[in-house]
Protein backbone atom coordinates (compact mmCIF):
# COMPACT_ATOMS: atom_id res chain seq x y z
CA UNK A 1 0.00 0.00 0.00
CA UNK A 2 1.43 3.38 -0.93
CA UNK A 3 1.87 6.08 1.67
CA UNK A 4 -0.23 9.22 1.51
CA UNK A 5 1.38 12.59 2.18
CA UNK A 6 0.17 16.07 3.00
CA UNK A 7 0.04 17.05 -0.69
CA UNK A 8 -2.31 14.16 -1.58
CA UNK A 9 -4.53 14.91 1.42
CA UNK A 10 -4.71 18.57 0.43
CA UNK A 11 -5.52 17.75 -3.21
CA UNK A 12 -8.27 15.37 -2.07
CA UNK A 13 -9.84 18.12 0.05
CA UNK A 14 -9.49 16.16 3.28
CA UNK A 15 -8.85 19.38 5.18
CA UNK A 16 -12.41 20.62 4.72
CA UNK A 17 -14.51 19.73 7.76
CA UNK A 18 -18.10 20.46 8.69
CA UNK A 19 -19.73 23.85 8.88
CA UNK A 20 -18.74 25.64 12.08
CA UNK A 21 -22.39 25.68 13.16
CA UNK A 22 -22.63 21.86 12.91
CA UNK A 23 -19.63 20.54 14.76
CA UNK A 24 -18.86 18.17 17.58
CA UNK A 25 -16.81 19.79 20.38
CA UNK A 26 -14.86 16.52 20.76
CA UNK A 27 -13.22 17.37 17.41
CA UNK A 28 -11.69 20.60 18.77
CA UNK A 29 -8.16 19.17 19.02
CA UNK A 30 -8.18 18.17 15.32
CA UNK A 31 -9.31 21.55 13.97
CA UNK A 32 -6.56 23.85 12.69
CA UNK A 33 -8.79 26.84 11.98
CA UNK A 34 -11.85 28.16 10.19
CA UNK A 35 -12.43 29.69 6.77
CA UNK A 36 -15.78 31.04 5.60
CA UNK A 37 -17.73 29.10 8.23
CA UNK A 38 -15.99 25.77 7.51
CA UNK A 39 -13.60 24.11 9.94
CA UNK A 40 -10.17 23.27 8.54
CA UNK A 41 -8.79 19.92 9.71
CA UNK A 42 -5.15 19.71 10.83
CA UNK A 43 -3.49 17.69 8.05
CA UNK A 44 -0.29 17.08 10.04
CA UNK A 45 -2.28 15.14 12.62
CA UNK A 46 -4.29 13.46 9.87
CA UNK A 47 -1.12 12.28 8.14
CA UNK A 48 0.30 10.87 11.38
CA UNK A 49 -2.92 9.09 12.33
CA UNK A 50 -3.41 7.74 8.82
CA UNK A 51 0.08 6.22 8.94
CA UNK A 52 -0.66 4.72 12.36
CA UNK A 53 -3.91 3.20 11.02
CA UNK A 54 -2.09 1.86 7.94
CA UNK A 55 0.53 0.23 10.13
CA UNK A 56 -2.14 -1.30 12.40
CA UNK A 57 -4.13 -2.74 9.49
CA UNK A 58 -0.92 -4.12 7.96
CA UNK A 59 -0.05 -5.91 11.19
CA UNK A 60 -3.62 -7.16 11.63
CA UNK A 61 -3.92 -8.59 8.13
CA UNK A 62 -0.43 -10.09 8.11
CA UNK A 63 -1.55 -12.14 11.11
CA UNK A 64 -4.63 -13.39 9.27
CA UNK A 65 -7.05 -10.77 10.63
CA UNK A 66 -9.98 -9.38 8.66
CA UNK A 67 -10.93 -5.78 7.92
CA UNK A 68 -14.52 -4.80 7.18
CA UNK A 69 -14.70 -2.20 4.38
CA UNK A 70 -17.71 0.14 4.82
CA UNK A 71 -18.82 2.91 2.49
CA UNK A 72 -22.48 3.42 1.69
CA UNK A 73 -22.35 6.71 -0.19
CA UNK A 74 -22.97 6.39 -3.92
CA UNK A 75 -19.50 7.74 -4.74
CA UNK A 76 -17.81 5.17 -2.48
CA UNK A 77 -19.92 2.10 -3.25
CA UNK A 78 -17.96 0.82 -6.25
CA UNK A 79 -14.56 1.67 -4.76
CA UNK A 80 -15.39 -0.22 -1.56
CA UNK A 81 -16.50 -3.26 -3.54
CA UNK A 82 -13.38 -3.18 -5.76
CA UNK A 83 -10.84 -2.83 -2.94
CA UNK A 84 -12.57 -5.34 -0.69
CA UNK A 85 -12.55 -7.80 -3.57
CA UNK A 86 -8.87 -7.15 -4.34
CA UNK A 87 -7.95 -7.77 -0.72
CA UNK A 88 -10.42 -10.63 -0.19
CA UNK A 89 -12.11 -8.85 2.73
CA UNK A 90 -15.79 -8.45 3.69
CA UNK A 91 -17.56 -5.22 2.82
CA UNK A 92 -20.79 -3.22 3.15
CA UNK A 93 -21.51 -0.79 0.34
CA UNK A 94 -25.32 -0.47 0.43
CA UNK A 95 -27.72 0.66 3.11
CA UNK A 96 -30.48 -1.64 4.29
CA UNK A 97 -33.62 -0.72 2.28
CA UNK A 98 -35.85 -1.31 5.31
CA UNK A 99 -33.72 0.87 7.62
Amino acid sequence: MSQVGIQELLEAGVHFGHQTSRWNPNMRRYIAGEIDGIHIIDLLQTEEMLEEARRFVGELTSGGGKVLFVGTKKQASDVIEDWAGKSNMPYVNRRCPAC
